[in-house]
């Protein structure tokens, strides 16, 4: 009996493990690599921030949050699915990597790939003099 839970356990850890996405927090130097690599950056700051600090090169500008918070996390995910491919990875970045991270947890259950989260977002890239660009 006890044999059979232990099996059924682990066939279950493992259909639910393999039916989610990865979520990995990454530096700088990684993003500019997996960047090399053609994986795309997602920003999903409001338009004005990009406008007050600019963002990575080559980054898709999909808004999350609006100023009060809210979201539309389907309406968000159909939009971002017309911009990547499913079941590709992908890098998440917002101002400081808060955001980001609250959104690869939703993503989580929607995707089976790996989410790349910018851990220190648009602040750690301009403090070490990284390229940005105009929106």
């Amino acid at each position: 009996m006890f044999i059979r839970f232990c099996i059924k356990f682990i066939c279950f850890f493992f259909i639910t493990k393999f039916g989610y996405a990865d979520i990995v927090n990454i530096n700088n130097a990684q993003i500019k690599e997996l960047s090399k690599i053609n994986i795309p950056i997602v920003d999903v700051r409001r338009s004005s921030e990009w406008k007050q600090t600019g963002v990575v090169p080559k980054s898709i500008l999909l808004t999350f949050f609006d100023k009060n918070g809210n979201y539309n996390f389907d309406s968000w995910y159909e939009k971002l699915l017309l911009k990547i491919n499913k079941g590709k990875p992908i890098i998440l970045i917002c101002r400081t990597g808060r955001r980001t991270r609250i959104i690869a947890e939703m993503m989580d259950k929607k995707l089976d790939n790996v989410i790349y989260n910018a851990k220190y977002g648009i602040t750690s890239w301009i403090e070490e003099n990284l390229p940005v660009v105009k929106p």
